[in-house]
């Protein structure tokens, strides 16, 4: 699938700070309905206010579920990978702050805001 067309429809801070690994469209056997999910990588960039001689990337931490807005009636899933930033010494890790990401939720703040603002129930998108 091309990863443009996909782009466009996510929120504009996910892209400025991840890639799209792969986008594909899948289907739940259990509730016989067709999903999107979306992997997506955190860029190789280190949060502000550190220094890149400290810390060092490596690897990833397992990947987050989340849910985004849905698309032509199917559910939307962003599997996203953040990287793993310890410091070279003392091993202490360092992450981004993300606030598109709704706090304890596993939905995009804009969704969480959108279905807040409706009263829409979020499992209706599952």
């Amino acid at each position: 699938m091309n990863l443009s067309l996909i782009s466009h429809v996510l929120p504009e801070e996910l892209l400025e700070n991840f890639d799209i690994i792969y986008f594909k469209e899948l289907y739940d056997i259990e509730s016989k309905k067709a999903f999107l999910s979306v992997d997506l990588e955190e860029k190789n960039i280190l949060p502000s206010g550190y220094g890149r001689s400290s810390y060092e990337s490596k690897g990833f931490l397992s990947s987050k579920k989340i849910q985004d807005f849905p698309l032509r009636g199917k559910a939307v899933y962003l599997n996203i990978k953040r990287r793993r930033w310890p410091h070279k010494e003392t091993k202490e890790e360092v992450r981004s702050d993300y606030s598109f990401i709704t706090e304890g939720a596993k939905l995009t703040q804009e969704l969480a805001d959108f279905l807040k603002g409706t009263g829409r129930d979020p499992r209706r998108y599952d």
